[in-house]
């Protein structure tokens, strides 16, 4: 009688994953799976491949040796007409928020959704309200991201990251550009989005105090490899 496995299969899987920066490897042979519901922390010292972990699982930059494979796509044999639709099963924040500085709020959300397929300005309309409303940026819609603070664009950012309802969020040092209090906010707003909806976050920070504060997995990166904390 054929056995049926219990184990949920995982939203990311590494397995004896060699990470690239550009040319050079920097990290050896990466194993982690995370999990829907997982919040995992990558920390580390300035250049030892905790961005370059993030890089390679949006398609960004080439695998090594090994396999990763994220949201039922395979990242070494990743076709690029495939790319765009792996991002669009993921979130992704950036420590600058990279939003379109030459237009409004709500038109820097309404472009990612045309970019990702979305047609119906019905609908756009909606998602746009939807995805402000839970980032509390509802009355921010119609500004542009100059007339805006540093928490305020990272809010927006998390917004558009939330557009497509990623399994996954990638967030690297989401808090680097803000003050202690602002940063705070943010933090508060991931991990929310991680408790009520399930969402997979995984964290890229230097700042030991938000993961003592939020707690989650935390794999440290040193010495060429990647090793999860027990």
């Amino acid at each position: 009688m054929e056995e049926f496995s219990n184990t949920p299969e995982p939203l990311i899987s590494f397995r004896d994953a060699d990470i690239m920066n550009t040319e050079s490897t920097v990290i050896y042979g990466l194993n982690l799976n995370v999990y829907q519901g997982d919040l995992v922390y990558i920390v580390g010292k300035v250049g030892t491949g905790k961005t370059s972990i993030i890089r390679t699982l949006i398609a960004e930059n080439k695998l090594g040796k090994g396999s990763c494979r994220i949201c039922g796509y395979e990242i070494a044999d990743i076709k690029d007409r495939d790319i765009p639709y792996l991002r669009r099963k993921i979130g992704v924040v950036f420590q600058d928020f990279q939003l379109l500085m030459d237009r409004s709020v709500e038109d820097n959300l309404e472009f990612v959704l045309k970019a990702t397929g979305w047609k119906d300005k019905e609908l756009i309309d909606k998602r746009i309200s939807s995805v402000l409303d839970s980032v509390g940026m509802s009355h921010k819609a119609h500004k542009m991201p100059h007339q805006l603070s540093g928490g305020e664009q990272q809010r927006i950012a998390i917004a558009r990251s939330l557009l497509n309802e990623p399994e996954v969020i990638l967030a690297d040092e989401p808090t680097g550009n803000l003050d202690s209090d602002t940063a705070d906010g943010i933090l508060i707003l991931l991990t929310g989005i991680n408790k009520e909806k399930g969402t997979a976050i995984v964290m890229v920070t230097h700042n030991q105090s938000i993961y003592e504060k939020y707690p989650g997995r935390v794999l440290v990166c040193r010495n060429e490899a990647c090793t999860e904390m027990k």
